[in-house]
């Protein structure tokens, strides 16, 4: 007898369904696979000019980018500096999200008296101790690979290291270790390496070549662990000490490609190339010193109160005054209104200020949230932030970039952190299994993109939102997967993003002449980057004068 037609087609169908779900799971099996089985390798070249990036100056570096993708778009988070940049890379979101909006900040809940340096670790201590272990306010790609059951290995010249994995700890610390300027969690970790090594050296290159040492021999001895990043700190050092361009700044840069050259030989000698997606990034640009504004003396003799160390107990109206490079920050005692518009006024009168923030709106400035710069807690928001002038002329070695620079700096050498273009656009290339081969990528990245780029690479999803985007654009299919936290389907074309580019504006009229302030912003979906900004006061001409006399 013969199975009726009926039966037949409800059984054809169960197990065409059968097949499908099977196929399917196989599918998701062999991408959580591939997502487990694949290596990420992070390195830093601080302070790196995406414009210094040739064949002659960086031969690793640029044949790397020619087998993978450089991105010609590539944003810096503002303030344009080290510790902000690098926690922006940790965590994928702004500095207003994560607590970290400048190198040096002025938080009276870790020291009432003087400026904090936000990466020192007793004061990453405090800071965790007094917020419940929430100094950054979330968890950093390292937190979440462990957390995640994998291994880690940070190691950095600097001691931004301690931002980017401060937890290790307990049954953490036997696989996982973070290594910054010479010291190490777990604190024993050090020891081996300082024994085969020697102490952690004194000057740059050197530090540089000691603590890539130190990843492939020690941190990578057994296997190349699934997150690794490598902070070497040049050429910002040397940069800081001559300027962009100079002889002493090549060859600091030389050496960088030097030390990318020695991670990409010990992946090899791992067998790990195949399946390990490389990142080359720089946490901001850099510019040169035109002059140094001794701001102390300026606004000191304009009737301000301008401290930078509290010896006796602030009065109402007392400014501490926050020095970073290219930018200032202003905090007020008891928010003096009458003081702040005062200060204000006067910075947008000066020939140096280049963009003033406050806090709430205020004519002639931007918000703070503007740019991102806003912490979560109040008692840590500065009431005033100035980014300096800045031009495009060349300095002494033929290197555009210009500006004006806090009384700490000296006229010809090179610094950072203001919201020039040269600072704000910084250096990215990618190559490995989940990138395309031999691209560009013309539409705005940022260093917010790295976490949730390289969380995707590995299969994870973190449990809080993120303000980067993942930079589906350039990579492949394998790697592209639903996104349900930002309700995207990544398919790695790159028509479906659209980019949008705009400028805003402030301006204050005053007697003597007109404030104008601007700030360039691009977006690709919900994520922003700011591109320069920039502000002049021009004072009244005396055309009336000439017209009375033509009369």
């Amino acid at each position: 007898m013969g199975i009726p037609f009926s039966t037949l087609r409800g059984k054809t169908y169960l197990s065409i369904l059968f097949a499908i779900v099977c196929a399917h799971c196989a599918h998701v099996s062999a991408a959580e696979a591939s997502s487990e089985s694949r290596h990420v390798v992070l390195v830093v070249w601080d302070g790196m000019r995406p414009d210094f990036v040739s064949e002659q100056n960086t031969p690793t570096l640029w044949r790397l980018a020619k087998d993978g993708v450089v991105f010609h778009n590539h944003h810096a988070v503002y303030l344009s500096a080290t510790n902000v940049n690098g926690t922006a890379l940790a965590t994928g979101v702004y500095p207003g999200h994560s607590g970290i909006i400048a190198n040096h900040e002025y938080r009276p809940a870790i020291d009432k008296q003087k400026p904090i340096d936000v990466e020192i670790p007793e004061v990453v201590q405090k800071g965790d101790e007094i917020s419940g272990g929430k100094y950054i306010a979330v968890p950093t790609i390292a937190e979440l690979v462990q957390a995640a059951g994998r291994q880690t290995a940070i190691a950095t010249a600097k001691t931004v290291g301690l931002l980017l994995d401060r937890h290790v700890k307990g049954a953490r610390a036997k696989d996982c270790v973070t290594l910054f300027a010479g010291h190490g969690l777990p604190t024993s970790a050090v020891d081996p390496i300082v024994a085969a090594l020697g102490p952690f050296p004194t000057l740059p290159g050197e530090r540089d070549a000691w603590m890539t040492k130190a990843l492939m021999d020690f941190l990578w001895r057994d296997q190349v662990p699934a997150f690794s990043l490598l902070w070497l700190s040049e050429p910002d050092d040397t940069q800081h000490k001559t300027a962009p361009g100079s002889k002493e700044a090549f060859a600091a840069i030389k050496s960088s490609d030097e030390n990318l050259a020695q991670v990409l030989a010990a992946l090899d000698r791992h067998h790990a190339r195949e399946t390990t997606d490389l990142f080359v990034v720089s946490d901001h640009g850099f510019s040169t010193i035109e002059r140094a504004i001794d701001l102390r003396k300026i606004l000191s003799r304009a009737g301000f109160n301008v401290l930078e160390e509290f010896k006796n107990e602030p009065k109402s109206g007392d400014i501490m005054m926050v020095g970073g490079g290219g930018s200032v920050l202003f905090y007020i005692v008891q928010h003096d209104a009458v003081v702040m518009r005062r200060l204000v006024e006067f910075l947008q009168q000066s020939d140096f200020a280049g963009v003033t923030f406050t806090k709430g709106p205020m004519e002639g400035t931007f918000t703070l949230d503007e740019a991102k710069i806003d912490p979560p807690k109040a008692g840590d928001t500065p009431d005033v932030v100035l980014s300096f002038r800045w031009n495009e002329n060349k300095n002494q070695f033929g290197v555009p970039g210009m500006i004006d620079a806090d009384w700490q700096r000296r006229a010809g050498k090179g610094t950072h952190a203001t919201l020039s273009r040269f600072e704000m656009h910084n250096t990215l290339v990618a190559s490995g299994p989940d990138f395309r081969r031999g691209q560009t990528d013309e539409l705005p990245s940022g260093n917010v993109d790295l976490a949730p780029t390289i969380l995707r690479i590995l299969g994870i999803t973190p449990p809080h939102s993120i303000d980067g985007r993942v930079l589906s654009e350039v990579m492949v299919k394998s790697a592209s997967r639903t996104d349900s936290s930002r309700g995207e389907i990544d398919n790695g074309i790159k028509q479906t993003l659209k980019p949008e580019t705009g400028t805003i504006g402030a301006a204050k009229n005053f007697p003597s002449g007109n404030w104008r302030q601007s700030l360039q912003i691009s977006r690709v979906g919900s994520t922003m980057y700011l591109e320069e900004g920039n502000g002049a006061f021009v004072p009244v001409k005396s055309a009336n004068k000439t017209n009375r006399a033509a009369d």
